[in-house]
């Protein structure tokens, strides 16, 4: 993809407020400036904002506080991407729908995430193990035990996964359409869709039925230090141009950025 020109560096800003394991996905960096935004007093797990974040910088923003929403605001009218993972339509009530987003800024790619899509439950909670349940996965997979049959699960958080590939999918394809047309454009995804997918496509017995995966080669390691301690993690499955994507910073505290574009 081409540099994109009002970024100083270069590398496309992207405004990030995702938790979770469809965050570290739809998060990957790529070589972006990304900053990720929460709210005061709902923190994310430590395991899992470190999985999330590196290659970010992490702020704590109220919303409700008409100074920080400005502030907010700001740094919006400034993004190249902005993907936000809540509930449909539950940023409206700050001017931060996606509607919103999209007028005051016409080259902003719009990604939006949640568990239910547009449909009935749209305003419920949810979460991967809570969507596999619901759309019959935990059925499909259960199995007859010492205490009987009792539902199951995929081994991975597989819908958080493949939604989140899906969406960065998504931002990178309306990046480079931008760059012919100048106009931005918006990519909205569910896990609950993603499951209807997969499930479409069919699936293999759960292990136990007469079906063994075969084994997975053992991952390669990486090691960097951070605030955190020394980490030792898996890089992202990616490659650019033929190589595999590496992460090049380490995650930071949580809330310890400025809600400002290329400050630490």
């Amino acid at each position: 993809m081409d540099p994109l020109p009002h970024a100083p560096s270069g590398k496309p800003r992207s405004l990030d407020r995702a938790e979770g394991v469809r965050g570290i996905i739809r998060g990957t960096p790529l070589g972006a400036d990304v900053l990720r935004i929460d709210p005061p007093g709902l923190p994310e797990l430590t395991d899992a904002f470190i999985d999330c974040g590196f290659d970010k910088r992490s702020v704590v923003a109220d919303f409700s506080v008409p100074s920080v929403l400005d502030e907010v605001r700001a740094v919006v009218a400034r993004a190249d991407v902005v993907v936000t993972g809540y509930r449909s339509g539950s940023l409206k009530r700050f001017g931060l729908g996606t509607g919103d987003l999209a007028r005051d800024n016409g080259g902003l790619v719009v990604a939006t995430l949640n568990a239910w899509g547009t449909g009935p439950w749209q305003k419920r909670r949810g979460f991967d193990s809570i969507v596999q349940a619901a759309c019959g996965i935990a059925a499909d997979y259960g199995s007859d035990g010492d205490a009987g049959w009792r539902p199951g699960a995929l081994p991975v958080q597989a819908l958080d996964h493949a939604t989140g590939y899906g969406l960065a999918a998504a931002i990178l394809g309306l990046l480079a359409e931008r760059t012919r047309t100048g106009r931005g454009g918006v990519a909205t995804m569910s896990l609950v869709r993603t499951a209807e997918e997969l499930l479409g496509a069919g699936f293999l017995p759960a292990p136990g039925r007469g079906h063994e995966p075969e084994p997975l080669p053992e991952p390669g390691y990486h090691g960097m230090e951070s605030v955190h301690g020394h980490l030792r993690f898996v890089g992202p499955p990616l490659l650019a141009d033929g190589v595999p994507v590496t992460y090049t910073r380490a995650p930071v505290a949580y809330g310890s950025s400025q809600l400002l574009w290329g400050k630490a």
